[in-house]
């Protein structure tokens, strides 16, 4: 929460078709790092200390809707039907804020790298504040027209004349008053333009000739970026991950090839931790400061804590929760399982459900058997336990402390603490079994080969 001095409210536009996004899936839920853009937007609101948010959908997305019930409930949802532009998308959130007295921030739903601390310049006004930003190729913006910090006109593009396509300053789309001022100037907006659209933009001329303060605030261009396209939603991506490479570098973490990790939207990772390269963090990733992920690893919804190692060529899996000196090696994968210190599962292994005590030792090619096609149970292997390879230990299993497990095991009873357990079938040796085998073999073959050879001369 930010400090404030009057309540505030966030309306987000998120009712664009998106088509040029070409996908099935509608453009504010697709992700950037691993978050919807929709939520990034959500989550700025929720940092400002908005105490109402509404999401302006369209009927065309049922699953944009669903999604903000998901998250906010159904009284944050206000549909815009017909779309007739985005001063006409922000009065269809005006019932939805009735009663609300304080001010209002307009923001995107399609513009994910917009923060808390990007929006909270515009508030603290009794009249129109505009973000704008600095653009490199200005092309088709609209410019602002600013008398110091007072904002004087938003002019678009086609309507703008050679000297004012030279000013760089540009509209960013993002705009806040108050609730009263805000749904008054919308009422006079008018649509009588060449799209019959209703403009948000207008709002601050109607302002001005009301008297009203206008003002233009700042911010980077990279952080107002909207996403129309997928090259667009890549491009976010990218800058995403950039600043989550410079920040994590800044606080101490090792990265030899930084371009090459990938880090969601929440990955926390501690000062000293060593990050090899083409590693990636999903979701809900915790690294503790001195552990080490190596080359190719994947991990997500786990903790990892200091002095423990991972991969490479690993997979941590939610639930995954590794205690310092924890090794897990090439090939393996958790999933649910609290490995307490030491313990070791160097290759080839599949751990899911369970517990793994201090200083066990899995070999290579344990699996915990913990889904029966129903339902799923757990394993639980001791202290100082050590199971051989290729073993199963078919959950629900128990393995006490300092047992040991005969490698190629299929263990489906629990096992007592420092007992030695077997089973496999018992092997058998058959002297001189082998070469009888390839004599017949052969012999099968000759005749196959000498009757194939008949039936063609018959013909």
């Amino acid at each position: 929460m930010t400090s404030q001095t009057r309540a505030r409210a966030a309306i987000i536009l998120a009712a664009g078709q998106g088509t040029r996004m070409k996908s099935p899936l509608p453009k504010v839920l697709h992700p950037v790092a691993h978050r919807a853009m929709l939520d990034h937007a959500i989550d700025a609101a929720e940092g400002l200390g908005c105490e109402r948010i509404v999401v302006v959908v369209g009927d065309h997305s049922p699953e944009v809707r669903a999604h903000v019930v998901k998250r906010l409930g159904e009284a944050a949802v206000a549909v815009q039907d017909p779309p007739l532009g985005t001063g006409h998308a922000v009065r269809a959130a005006e019932q939805a804020l009735s009663g609300f007295d304080g001010e209002v921030v307009v923001t995107y739903g399609d513009v994910p790298l917009l923060k808390a601390g990007d929006i909270e310049p515009v508030f603290n006004s009794d009249g129109v504040t505009v973000i704008g930003f600095e653009a490199r190729d200005p092309g088709a913006y609209g410019r602002l027209i600013l008398d110091g910090e007072t904002l004087t006109a938003i002019t678009e593009a086609k309507e703008a004349s050679a000297e004012v396509l030279a000013v760089t300053a540009c509209n960013s789309g993002v705009m806040a008053a108050p609730a009263a001022l805000l749904f008054a100037l919308l009422a006079d907006v008018k649509n009588d333009n060449a799209k019959g659209e209703y403009y948000l933009t207008d709002v601050v001329e109607l302002a001005r000739k009301g008297g009203h303060p206008t003002r233009a605030v700042f911010a980077a261009e990279d952080a107002v970026m909207g996403v129309n396209s997928q090259a667009e939603l890549a491009q976010a991506e990218a800058l995403f991950q950039k600043v989550q490479r410079e920040t994590f570098l800044a606080a101490g973490v090792t990265m030899s090839a930084p371009d090459t990790v990938h880090f969601a939207w929440d990955t926390q990772i501690g000062g000293g931790t060593v990050v090899e390269p083409f590693v990636v963090f999903g979701p809900g990733a915790v690294i503790e400061g001195g552990a080490r992920i190596r080359s190719f690893s994947h991990v997500e919804g786990a903790r990892v804590a200091s002095g423990a190692e991972v991969g490479p060529y690993a997979r941590l899996r939610p639930g995954a929760d590794l205690a310092s000196g924890v090794k897990i090696g090439n090939f393996v994968e958790v999933k649910n399982v609290k490995m307490a210190e030491g313990a070791k599962a160097n290759h080839l292994a599949y751990l899911g459900d369970g517990a793994v005590g201090a200083g066990a030792n899995l070999g290579a090619g344990t699996i915990f058997c913990n889904y029966d096609g129903f339902n799923k149970a757990r394993t639980e292997v001791g202290a100082g336990a050590f199971v051989g390879s290729n073993s199963s230990l078919v959950a629900p299993v128990v393995i006490g402390d300092g047992a040991l497990i005969a490698s190629g095991s299929v263990i489906t009873e629990n096992v007592p603490a420092n007992a030695l357990a077997f089973g496999r079938a018992r092997q058998t040796v058959k002297p001189e079994a082998a070469a009888a085998f390839r004599v017949q073999a052969r012999a099968k073959k000759e005749a196959a080969k000498a009757a194939q050879t008949k039936s063609d001369q018959s013909k």
